[in-house]
């Protein structure tokens, strides 16, 4: 089990990001950049001062930019595809499920500012429906780190791995979540706090949420299990199945649509293996309106008391 940190101060991921790319590039020639006008909202103006001849910036141009960098990979490069989550998914997603997941290259798509961090921008740059897009494609690993450490580690394992790779990478300020020692693990889950009577699974930005509501349960002598869920696909299975056989109830956190991200999967999960009650917070199946990021987590609930609300449901059915 890891253990909460005592780090309360908000960090952003894409610093992780952009300092473990630069540290990989270093010490792996292999290791390119590709981007669409995106080097200083990803954070990669070190990496382009560094290293200019491994940055390639293909301009507003997310099916080139995908297509480029399988091109790359087919040519033994290790990209890492570094753009909007909101642009890549959406205006690439045939090239990410023809060219990267198909083609089966070891490609690496990050997503940036996910979720609904662009606010007040608005629906248009909203990217809560990516995880679902996503976890449909084959070959296709999708991460959802929680914090700076999170991000970094997972960043490392995607420019070992074959395969191609889908990272959400969060600018909006988390904590550090994990343990010191803690070290990511594609597929496996992460057994944040222990209790009996429901679990609790999240994963991103919302998993400090989650621990602040397994406390306020807490004070109501309702137990709550925190699993952190970093690997969106493939789920930890067996860690929902024992959940579910052990806590009876589950409620799913996430910064994304309830429907076919990291609560389908739990969903569909529990439905096969061990049927018990499941609750969803989330955004409900509707386009996220305009505001800011912290305003549109609570107007759908996504915090604390939102999080107890949900397992209240769940415990009543």
């Amino acid at each position: 089990m890891s253990t909460l940190t005592t780090d309360q101060v908000l960090h952003d991921c894409r610093d992780a990001y952009a300092a473990t790319l630069v540290e990989l590039a270093a010490t792996d020639p292999r290791i390119v950049a590709v981007v669409n006008d995106s080097v200083g909202s990803s954070k990669l103006s070190e990496f382009s001062s560094r290293f200019p001849d491994r940055l390639i910036n293909v301009g507003i141009a997310e099916q080139d930019m995908v297509g480029v960098a399988a091109g790359l990979a087919n040519g033994g490069k290790i990209p890492f595809v570094s753009a909007a989550s909101c642009f890549l998914t959406a205006r690439a997603l045939e090239q990410i499920k023809v060219d990267a997941a198909y083609s089966n290259h070891n490609l690496n798509l990050c997503g940036m500012s996910p979720g609904m961090a662009y606010g007040e921008l608005g629906p248009t740059h909203h990217s809560i429906e990516d995880l679902a897009w996503l976890r449909a494609i084959p070959n296709l690993t999708v991460i959802v780190p929680s914090d700076p450490a999170e991000t970094g580690q997972a960043v490392r394992w995607a420019a070992g791995h074959p395969g191609p790779v889908f990272i959400r990478v969060s600018r909006m300020g988390v904590a550090a979540v994990n343990a010191e020692n803690y070290r990511f693990v594609a597929g496996q889950a992460v057994r944040l706090r222990e209790g009996t009577d429901l679990t609790i699974i999240a994963n991103g930005t919302v998993v400090a949420a989650a621990m602040e509501a397994a406390g306020l349960l807490s004070r109501l002598d309702i137990e709550a299990r925190v699993l952190s869920m970093p690997t969106v696909k493939p789920l930890d299975v067996n860690a929902v199945v024992a959940a579910a056989r052990d806590t009876g109830a589950i409620v799913t956190v996430e910064e994304a649509l309830t429907t076919g991200g990291l609560g389908g999967a739990v969903a569909e999960t529990v439905v096969q293996h061990h049927p018990v009650p499941v609750r969803f917070v989330g955004v409900p199946g509707v386009f996220a309106p305009t505001g800011s990021a912290r305003w549109l987590l609570d107007h759908f609930g996504i915090s604390p008391t939102g999080i107890v609300d949900a397992a209240h449901r769940a415990l009543r059915r």
